[in-house]
């Protein structure tokens, strides 16, 4: 095993009023069962509402991680929630050092359109969207596809590709096996 491997990831994952549940509880549930320190940090206050009305208490408020690097910032979707991450000039600073740093980041949902396109982080980039919003993708090439991986940036469709969507960011934060285990531990079957 390469030390690498061994060694704990941080990862960022970002919150507001609106973000879907669903997405956001499967990435940092999958994430931490891989051993990734995850930090779940608010845009806005820390206790935050979803957009199917669950509370979600977050780590910390953005503001709080400003200095901090991450290996991997992922964004799960939601309306409202995408339109308040976008909103975040915080989050935006974030998103773009780790894109001009090669760092990975990643989103899903809404989140690739109306906060990585919006921002310029998909320039140039193959990514998907929630189906619902392909009309608003400039680059309309892989939409269709669950999730897309492109250099430094994964995207991925909806809550309902979730799981596989965290498993893909184990594979790229770890190894290949590291994410076959968590997905067979899920009893999660993975498209070959």
């Amino acid at each position: 095993m390469k030390k690498e491997n061994i060694m704990s990831k941080k990862v960022l994952v970002p919150v507001a009023n609106g973000t879907e549940e669903l997405e956001a509880i499967a990435i940092i549930d999958t994430l931490r069962r891989a051993g990734a320190e995850v930090t779940v940090a608010s845009v806005q206050e820390l206790e935050i509402t979803g957009s199917c009305g669950t509370r979600i208490i977050a780590d910390k408020l953005i503001s709080e991680c400003q200095t901090e690097e991450f290996d991997l910032i992922v964004l799960p979707g939601g309306l409202p929630g995408a339109d308040h991450l976008r909103d975040s000039e915080i989050l935006t600073k974030k998103l773009k050092d780790q894109a001009a740093s090669e760092r990975l980041y990643a989103a899903i949902c809404a989140a690739p359109v109306v906060v990585l396109q919006h921002h310029g982080l998909l320039k140039g980039k193959r990514a998907t969207v929630n189906p619902a919003l392909t009309d608003k993708m400039i680059n309309k090439d892989h939409i269709y596809q669950r999730t897309v991986v492109d250099g430094n940036c994964i995207t991925s469709q909806s809550r309902g590709t979730a799981l596989e969507f965290s498993v893909k960011l184990i594979e790229l934060l770890y190894d290949k096996e590291k994410a076959k285990n968590i997905a067979d531990d899920m009893l999660l079957k993975l498209e070959k």
